[in-house]
Protein backbone atom coordinates (compact mmCIF):
# COMPACT_ATOMS: atom_id res chain seq x y z
CA UNK A 1 0.00 0.00 0.00
CA UNK A 2 1.37 3.40 -0.98
CA UNK A 3 1.79 5.86 1.87
CA UNK A 4 -0.39 8.96 2.00
CA UNK A 5 0.87 12.52 1.40
CA UNK A 6 1.18 14.57 4.58
CA UNK A 7 -1.46 17.11 3.68
CA UNK A 8 -4.93 17.64 5.11
CA UNK A 9 -7.62 20.29 5.33
CA UNK A 10 -9.07 21.58 8.59
CA UNK A 11 -11.07 24.72 9.42
CA UNK A 12 -10.78 25.89 5.81
CA UNK A 13 -6.97 25.78 5.80
CA UNK A 14 -4.85 23.18 4.04
CA UNK A 15 -1.76 21.95 5.91
CA UNK A 16 1.08 20.82 3.69
CA UNK A 17 4.44 19.20 4.57
CA UNK A 18 6.71 19.73 1.57
CA UNK A 19 10.30 19.37 0.44
CA UNK A 20 12.11 21.32 -2.24
CA UNK A 21 15.33 20.71 -4.13
CA UNK A 22 17.74 23.53 -4.85
CA UNK A 23 19.46 22.42 -8.05
CA UNK A 24 22.07 24.90 -9.28
CA UNK A 25 24.33 24.51 -12.32
CA UNK A 26 26.27 27.21 -14.18
CA UNK A 27 24.73 29.94 -11.98
CA UNK A 28 21.22 28.82 -12.99
CA UNK A 29 18.47 27.38 -10.81
CA UNK A 30 16.31 24.49 -12.01
CA UNK A 31 12.63 25.31 -11.49
CA UNK A 32 9.33 23.75 -12.57
CA UNK A 33 6.34 25.32 -14.28
CA UNK A 34 3.17 23.56 -15.36
CA UNK A 35 0.69 24.34 -18.09
CA UNK A 36 -1.93 25.75 -15.70
CA UNK A 37 0.28 27.80 -13.34
CA UNK A 38 1.39 31.38 -13.97
CA UNK A 39 4.48 30.88 -11.77
CA UNK A 40 7.61 28.76 -11.40
CA UNK A 41 8.11 26.57 -8.32
CA UNK A 42 10.91 24.50 -6.86
CA UNK A 43 11.50 20.90 -7.81
CA UNK A 44 9.97 18.85 -4.99
CA UNK A 45 6.65 17.96 -3.49
CA UNK A 46 4.82 16.51 -0.53
CA UNK A 47 6.39 14.27 2.08
CA UNK A 48 4.56 10.98 2.59
CA UNK A 49 3.58 9.42 5.91
CA UNK A 50 6.53 7.40 7.34
CA UNK A 51 8.98 9.10 4.95
CA UNK A 52 11.84 11.37 6.04
CA UNK A 53 12.25 14.74 4.36
CA UNK A 54 15.56 13.49 2.92
CA UNK A 55 13.89 10.43 1.38
CA UNK A 56 11.11 12.64 0.03
CA UNK A 57 13.39 15.16 -1.68
CA UNK A 58 15.34 12.36 -3.39
CA UNK A 59 12.10 10.65 -4.50
CA UNK A 60 10.44 13.88 -5.67
CA UNK A 61 13.58 15.04 -7.49
CA UNK A 62 13.76 11.73 -9.35
CA UNK A 63 10.03 11.86 -10.21
CA UNK A 64 10.34 15.39 -11.64
CA UNK A 65 13.78 15.25 -13.28
CA UNK A 66 14.50 11.58 -14.03
CA UNK A 67 17.79 11.92 -12.11
CA UNK A 68 18.52 10.44 -8.67
CA UNK A 69 20.45 13.25 -7.03
CA UNK A 70 22.29 13.18 -3.73
CA UNK A 71 21.70 15.74 -1.01
CA UNK A 72 24.48 18.18 -0.28
CA UNK A 73 22.80 19.70 2.80
CA UNK A 74 19.70 21.27 4.29
CA UNK A 75 19.57 24.96 3.34
CA UNK A 76 16.18 26.41 4.41
CA UNK A 77 13.26 25.61 6.68
CA UNK A 78 10.26 27.57 5.50
CA UNK A 79 6.99 28.18 7.36
CA UNK A 80 4.68 29.56 4.71
CA UNK A 81 1.15 30.92 5.21
CA UNK A 82 -0.45 31.81 1.87
CA UNK A 83 -3.43 31.72 -0.46
CA UNK A 84 -2.77 29.56 -3.54
CA UNK A 85 -3.58 31.72 -6.55
CA UNK A 86 -4.97 28.94 -8.78
CA UNK A 87 -7.10 26.98 -6.29
CA UNK A 88 -7.77 29.95 -3.94
CA UNK A 89 -7.06 27.68 -0.95
CA UNK A 90 -5.42 28.98 2.23
CA UNK A 91 -2.28 27.07 3.16
CA UNK A 92 -0.13 26.51 6.23
CA UNK A 93 2.96 24.86 4.80
CA UNK A 94 6.17 23.59 6.35
CA UNK A 95 8.93 23.03 3.80
CA UNK A 96 12.51 21.81 3.94
CA UNK A 97 14.70 22.96 1.06
CA UNK A 98 17.81 20.91 0.32
CA UNK A 99 20.81 21.94 -1.75
CA UNK A 100 21.49 19.04 -4.11
CA UNK A 101 24.77 17.76 -5.59
CA UNK A 102 24.84 18.29 -9.37
CA UNK A 103 27.34 17.38 -12.07
CA UNK A 104 27.62 18.97 -15.51
CA UNK A 105 26.76 15.82 -17.47
CA UNK A 106 23.34 15.20 -15.87
CA UNK A 107 20.36 15.31 -18.25
CA UNK A 108 17.10 16.33 -16.62
CA UNK A 109 13.81 15.17 -18.17
CA UNK A 110 10.43 16.05 -16.67
CA UNK A 111 7.59 13.56 -17.09
CA UNK A 112 5.42 14.62 -14.16
CA UNK A 113 2.18 16.55 -13.76
CA UNK A 114 1.26 19.24 -11.21
CA UNK A 115 -1.71 18.89 -8.88
CA UNK A 116 -3.39 22.17 -9.93
CA UNK A 117 -5.72 20.39 -12.31
CA UNK A 118 -6.05 17.78 -15.03
CA UNK A 119 -3.42 17.96 -17.73
CA UNK A 120 -1.10 20.25 -15.76
CA UNK A 121 2.03 18.91 -17.52
CA UNK A 122 5.19 20.09 -15.80
CA UNK A 123 8.23 21.53 -17.60
CA UNK A 124 11.75 22.18 -16.28
CA UNK A 125 13.36 25.61 -16.70
CA UNK A 126 16.88 26.80 -15.91
CA UNK A 127 16.55 30.35 -14.58
CA UNK A 128 19.68 32.52 -14.16
CA UNK A 129 20.08 33.22 -10.45
CA UNK A 130 20.89 36.89 -11.09
CA UNK A 131 17.59 37.25 -13.02
CA UNK A 132 15.23 35.53 -10.52
CA UNK A 133 13.80 38.92 -9.55
CA UNK A 134 12.21 39.23 -12.99
CA UNK A 135 10.26 35.96 -12.63
CA UNK A 136 7.05 35.05 -10.80
CA UNK A 137 8.27 32.18 -8.61
CA UNK A 138 7.84 30.35 -5.32
CA UNK A 139 9.38 30.42 -2.87
CA UNK A 140 9.97 34.13 -3.32
CA UNK A 141 12.92 34.18 -0.92
CA UNK A 142 14.97 32.39 -3.60
CA UNK A 143 15.19 35.78 -5.35
CA UNK A 144 17.35 37.27 -2.60
CA UNK A 145 18.79 34.34 -0.66
CA UNK A 146 20.32 32.35 -3.54
CA UNK A 147 22.23 35.29 -5.03
CA UNK A 148 24.10 35.70 -1.73
CA UNK A 149 25.11 32.06 -1.51
CA UNK A 150 23.91 29.49 1.01
CA UNK A 151 26.08 29.42 4.11
CA UNK A 152 24.02 28.03 6.99
CA UNK A 153 20.58 26.55 7.54
CA UNK A 154 18.11 29.43 7.60
CA UNK A 155 14.61 29.44 9.08
CA UNK A 156 12.21 31.65 7.13
CA UNK A 157 8.61 32.57 8.00
CA UNK A 158 6.41 34.08 5.28
CA UNK A 159 2.87 35.34 5.81
CA UNK A 160 1.18 36.55 2.65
Amino acid sequence: MEEQDLTFKTNGVKFNYRVGAIIIRDKKLLMVKNDSAPYYYSVGGRVKLNETSEEAVIRETFEETGVELEIDRLAFIHEHFFNEEITNENYHEIAFFYLMKVSTNMKFVCKSFGDQGPGAKEHLHWLPIDELDSHHLYPEFFKTKLSRGIKDIEHIISKE
